[in-house]
């Protein structure tokens, strides 16, 4: 059967289906499939009554043989024959319908959650930088795979499972009435018992299962950062440690798991031994009805084989009342997700119409990342297009906050930044991450091909030459030719197989070719032997020109030549000027550092001469 999308994924935004009864919202996530999935109800419904009808049937083949029915006019070896087809075909009408029913909810099912889980990809790149500050990856990862999968079963096996329960106890219920009104009313005492325990144990079970999801973020976490880390974890011989850990994790898990089994342990032994018996008084009440008349042999097995198909339906009732909680935990889950706002790409007061000049002034510029708590303080200076700024201080001062304020990753909660003279909060920030161009201080590579990584950040098609030429100017084109596949060479997972500083030059080269009219280089040079950093620098001479620049470094050698100079101390800039002059400020920081280095570049100097 071929089915085509009725949507297109894109156009499905899962925000929509917010709402606080979690049935309600899986109902919403259907949307576009709702006839599908009412098509399965039905085949389930049409697959039900040919059930009951083989089993009225074999009651009128009971009592033709007993005596108590007549055969067809046309006679009785005629009769037998047309008995026999009816079996094969409401057989095959059964399957038929049965096969078409799992087919609709599971393509219902994964359709589904294939527009959930793109949604999702989406939706998590677009969260705000606080977001992912507060929110462990493995959390993330949790939620968009273990979560989908069990909303996943939830629509394609347990939903679906509790609408044939229902349809297979109505529509048995009824046929075991029209049988014997006593004998159906016999048949039911215990129901309403099974469907309060099944509540009970359901409430028990959806608390169970969100303690226990909820450990497996946390031993996702633990392993996706082991990892992430490994290389670090072998570098200090950690495995223990982490072993450790990881144990530790695992052992809350194992005790969260075994408290779910164990309800559910406890709920299978007690709902078979009370529906067994309520079948067994059935089978006893319906055998005195035969003894004494009121009933025929063919409808007693009639009767046993409906029985059986309006007790088992309960049972698996409060077994999938049961499961159902698996899916409604992940579903709040996944929706805890989805309620976070997303940063507003291009939502802005001001659309500019072409690149930016880089005129830049903040003006008492605060931040602060919780309350009462400020990392940046009153920080003021004026950059025109095309200068170089250069950010010093010890860690922890500030530096790359600042510059994170530009793209507006985060945004000032106080004072003034304008580019251009525009509040900088007014621009898109879309346009404002076009204009910014950022190299890390921890650089990040893809596992793709080198050529892949460098051309990253442009939003078009580039030539060989102008991925050549960013990689020359970072000083990184001679090193690629060296590998056997050049510029098709595969790096690995973070840009693994590279060197820090290959690794460094790369998304340098990315940056250069993405030509932003501001740049911010993070400590961009700190992995880089001395060489290699001064003919970054000299390429960089070039490339910086009328574009405006901000570089935080440690080595006084990389900022010499900015035009403004700013040392920070816990947020607030403490110095402010030139090299020339803020070297002469004896009791400044950057004086400071400037000696320490020196002594230490002349004591190396002094070292190597003496070899």
């Amino acid at each position: 059967m071929n089915i085509t999308a009725p949507n297109p994924v894109s156009l499905f935004d899962l925000r929509q289906t917010l709402t606080p009864n979690r049935l309600l919202g899986i109902w919403r996530i259907l949307s576009g499939y709702h006839w599908t999935y009412a098509g399965a109800t039905a085949s389930l419904a049409v697959s039900a009554l040919a059930k009951t009808a083989t089993l009225f049937l074999l009651r009128y083949f009971a009592d033709i043989i007993g005596g108590d029915a007549q055969p067809l006019a046309v006679g009785a070896q005629q009769t037998y024959i047309y008995i026999g087809l009816g079996f094969i075909g409401l057989a095959l009408f059964e399957g038929s319908f049965s096969f078409l029913s799992g087919r609709l909810a599971a393509y219902t099912a994964e359709s589904a959650t294939r527009r959930v889980r793109d949604f999702l990809f989406d939706h998590i790149q677009r969260l705000s930088f606080t977001y992912h500050g507060q929110t462990p990856t493995g959390d993330l990862i949790e939620r968009c795979t273990s979560d989908v999968d069990a909303l996943r079963r939830f629509i394609s096996e347990q939903s679906i499972g509790v609408g044939r329960i229902v349809l297979l106890f109505v529509i048995n219920l009824v046929a075991i009435l029209t049988l014997n009104v006593a004998l159906g009313l016999v048949s039911i005492i215990v129901i309403p018992f099974i469907l309060i325990v099944s509540v009970w144990f359901f409430k028990k079970v959806t608390a169970a299962y969100e303690k226990y999801q909820e450990q497996e973020a946390v031993l996702s976490t633990t392993l996706q950062e082991n990892l992430t880390g490994v290389r670090v974890v072998k570098a200090f011989a950690r495995q223990e440690y982490e072993k450790g850990k990881f144990e530790k994790d695992n052992w809350e898990k194992f005790l969260r798991g075994k408290l779910l089994l164990l309800l559910h342990s406890l709920f299978w032994p007690l709902s078979d031994i009370v529906l067994s018996l309520q079948m067994l008084g059935g089978f006893i009440f319906a055998a005195f009805l035969v003894i004494d008349g009121t009933i025929t042999a063919g409808t007693y097995i009639a009767y046993v084989g409906l029985v059986v198909w309006l007790i088992w339906p309960i049972r698996n009732l409060g077994r999938l009342i049961v499961q159902t909680s698996t899916g409604l935990v992940s579903y709040g889950r996944l929706m805890d997700m989805v309620k976070q706002e997303q940063e507003p790409l291009s939502e802005g007061k001001f659309q500019p119409d072409g690149p930016a000049k880089g005129e830049l002034v903040f003006d008492k510029v605060c931040f602060e990342y919780e309350k009462d708590l400020p990392v940046l303080k009153n920080i003021s200076f004026s950059l025109k297009p095309g200068q170089v700024v250069a950010l010093i201080g010890s860690t922890g001062s500030g530096k790359t906050t600042l510059v994170n304020l530009l793209p507006r990753f985060y945004d000032y909660t106080g004072g003034s930044l304008k580019l251009d003279g525009v509040e900088l909060k007014d621009y898109p920030r879309e346009y404002l991450r076009s204009q910014v161009g950022i190299v890390e201080q921890e650089p990040f590579l893809f596992s793709r091909s080198i050529r892949e990584n460098i051309s990253y950040g442009v939003g078009r098609a580039v030539t060989d030459e102008e991925i050549e030429r960013a990689a020359a100017a970072a000083a990184v084109h001679d090193v690629i030719l060296g590998f056997p596949d050049g510029y098709k060479t595969l790096v690995g997972e973070k840009g693994v197989t590279l060197s820090g500083g290959q690794k460094q030059r790369v998304t340098i080269a990315r940056t250069l070719l993405k030509n932003p009219r501001i740049l911010i280089l993070d400590d961009s040079t700190s992995s880089v032997d001395t060489e290699t950093e001064a003919d970054i620098r000299q390429a960089l001479n070039e490339l910086m020109e009328n574009r405006t620049t901000f570089i935080i470094a440690h080595r006084i050698q990389s900022v010499m030549k900015a035009d403004l100079i700013l040392v920070l101390d816990k947020g607030e800039i403490v110095q402010a000027g030139t090299h020339d002059e803020l070297v002469t400020q004896e009791d400044g920081i950057y004086r400071k550092i400037y000696d320490i280095q020196t002594r230490v570049d002349d004591e190396l100097a002094s070292e190597i001469a003496s070899v």
